[in-house]
């Protein structure tokens, strides 16, 4: 039995709703207290917040020391093999790959987190004295990494949209995660996500991930959005971003105690 396990892939081929909540502070003080929320996982940012591979790695041991069930997950700035290399030595087991446009584009992505099999379909490089693999002590990580990553592709253009059904059917895909607000921006409708045509992208969305049997996450602003997504059928959510909820909770407590 191998000892390198990932229960959130798993957990993404059930219905049942997974709630998590962006990091994009970059403090793994932050991570570490938020890891013992209750959330089914917590998404490290590597695109919009000012973290590098130090920072994701202080971040996945912040939430390993909540010794909690929540899964980290780890946005990526771009699909660069040796981005994906550092964020997976590190210990990440589930990665996002923003922008992903077509079958080509998702089909890297997934190459990029496999170690070279037999069919010489994988990208990523060996070594073994890394934390992943307990720095060399976990001695069937190689033999058994390729099955336990996750790779959840973010769907955030037109031309997305248009190869949805290609994105979906992509081998190693594991999830289809809408950006609603750069979606609404390439649709044509910049600072709108909640216009006519982009509701009806992200319910066709959904609908294709549904019917190719991958998860579809999105990124919720607030709960009662939250709560709608999850009867459209989404079953990976956000539940917006740590500094959204400081702000609105601090702001809102300043208001009171000065009124």
């Amino acid at each position: 039995m191998s000892t390198f396990t990932n229960p959130l892939k798993q957990r993404l081929k059930d219905p049942d709703p997974l709630f998590g909540l962006w990091l994009s502070l970059g403090s793994d003080t932050a991570a570490e207290a938020l890891a013992h929320a209750g959330f089914d996982w917590l998404l490290i940012d590597m695109e919009h917040s000012p973290n590098d591979s130090v920072d994701v790695t202080g971040q996945l041991r912040a939430i390993a020391a909540a010794h909690l069930p929540t899964e980290p997950v780890v946005r990526l700035p771009a699909s660069e093999s040796w981005l994906v290399k550092r964020v997976l030595d590190a210990g990440a087991r589930t990665l996002m790959f923003p922008n992903i446009e077509s079958a080509d584009e998702a089909a890297h992505a997934v190459r990029l987190t496999q170690y070279p099999t037999a069919a010489g379909d994988g990208m990523r490089g060996v070594a073994g004295a890394v934390r992943a693999a307990a720095y060399g002590m976990r001695r069937d990580y190689v033999q058994n990494a390729n099955a336990q990553i996750a790779t959840i592709v973010q769907i955030e253009s037109a031309h997305a949209l248009e190869n949805i059904d290609q994105i979906a059917a992509t081998p190693g895909i594991d999830c289809l995660f809408i950006g609603p607000a750069d979606l609404a921006a390439s649709l044509g409708h910049l600072g709108d996500p909640k216009h006519p045509d982009v509701v009806a992208a992200i319910a066709r969305i959904a609908d294709v991930a549904r019917r190719a049997h991958v998860a579809a996450g999105i990124f919720a602003m607030d709960v009662a959005s939250a709560r709608q997504h999850r009867t459209e059928g989404f079953s990976f959510i956000a539940l917006a971003a740590d500094v959204m909820w400081m702000l609105r909770a601090t702001r809102q407590a300043l208001q009171e105690v000065r009124s």
